[in-house]
């Protein structure tokens, strides 16, 4: 393996790993630190990491009129609500169910896509694994389906937050604009932090938060490497792979998260909702099923020609 693929492969793992573990950190949190106070704390850090980075590399901060749209969807969309929704949820479901349901992110954008951008219709593999992750969730939420429960509000919050950032991912690809990603997330964190701390102190008390260890630690774990890191690492790999292998990161942190949970938490899950899990799983597989065998057919014809210049 060469150095480069191996980097490439080392970039997927770091992000696979952070994303799985963020969803125990945020669950860990909330026992110091309010939800929608541990989203504006988080994002604080993560800007002030940020800036840092777009100060260093010397980019340049747009301010033009589809700029400024960028940031504002970035922060209502991405960086704030979703973010709440996520956070308040976590409060009423288990840190790994939480992962598992956040897990249906990519057909949330494939039915978006399907109607608002042309070129990216649905095919029958995407239709189907949409069925069977939608079948997935039925089972998952079958147990507890008795409305005005904490525990569905919880996974509803979950889900309506999956919603609105495919909805945000959408609308950046309809109004793509060369614009560098650290500054595109900086202007949305700008806008989302601002939002937070105005829900913070609209519902919440500040003699709730506790600055222990436990608090402190998981602040800072997600503000840097769970955001910061994470962003960069993701939009470096964009430009050296398929966007199809990225969307695998879907599968591989529930795996993580479900684990830690079942680890460091104690949760346990039902036979029920691992089966669930597991369709929302396959639907995934399947849905990305053709773009992956002709991503792995690139791949192997790519080889074979550097195989045929070495001679």
């Amino acid at each position: 393996m060469n150095s480069e693929r191996l980097r490439v492969v080392a970039g997927f793992a770091v992000i696979a790993i952070l994303w799985g573990s963020t969803w125990l950190a945020i669950k860990i949190g909330l026992q110091s630190v309010p939800p929608f106070f541990g989203v504006a704390i988080r994002f604080t850090v993560a800007f002030a990491a940020l800036f840092i980075l777009v100060r260093l590399r010397r980019e340049r901060f747009l301010f033009d009129r589809t700029s400024l749209m960028l940031y504002a969807n970035l922060g209502v969309l991405s960086f704030s609500f979703p973010y709440a929704l996520v956070y308040w949820g976590e409060q009423y479901v288990a840190s790994g169910l939480a992962s598992v349901l956040f897990a249906v992110y990519p057909f949330v954008v494939a039915i978006g896509s399907h109607f608002l951008l042309a070129g990216e219709r649905l095919n029958p593999n995407k239709l189907g694994g949409i069925v069977l992750g939608f079948a997935g969730l039925v089972i998952i939420f079958w147990s507890d389906i008795h409305l005005g429960t904490a525990s569905t509000l919880g996974m509803g919050a979950i889900l309506l937050s999956t919603g609105m950032q495919a909805g945000s991912l959408i609308f950046v690809k309809r109004k793509h604009k060369d614009i560098s990603p650290t500054v595109m997330t900086l202007g949305g964190m700008v806008v989302g932090v601002c939002i937070m701390y105005v829900l913070a102190f609209s519902f919440e008390q500040t003699s709730d938060i506790h600055f222990d260890a436990r608090g402190l630690g998981t602040i800072l774990y997600l503000g840097t490497f769970g955001t910061v890191v994470t962003f960069v690492i993701y939009y470096w790999l964009l430009k050296k792979v398929e966007a199809v292998y990225l969307s695998l990161v879907s599968l591989v942190s529930p795996v993580l998260a479900v684990t830690l949970g079942a680890l460091l938490l104690d949760e346990v899950f039902s036979p029920r909702t691992f089966a669930g899990a597991g369709l929302v799983f396959v639907g995934l597989l399947v849905a990305n099923r053709r773009d992956l065998l002709a991503v792995m057919r690139k791949q192997r014809e790519r080889m074979l020609s550097q195989k045929e210049m070495e001679r």
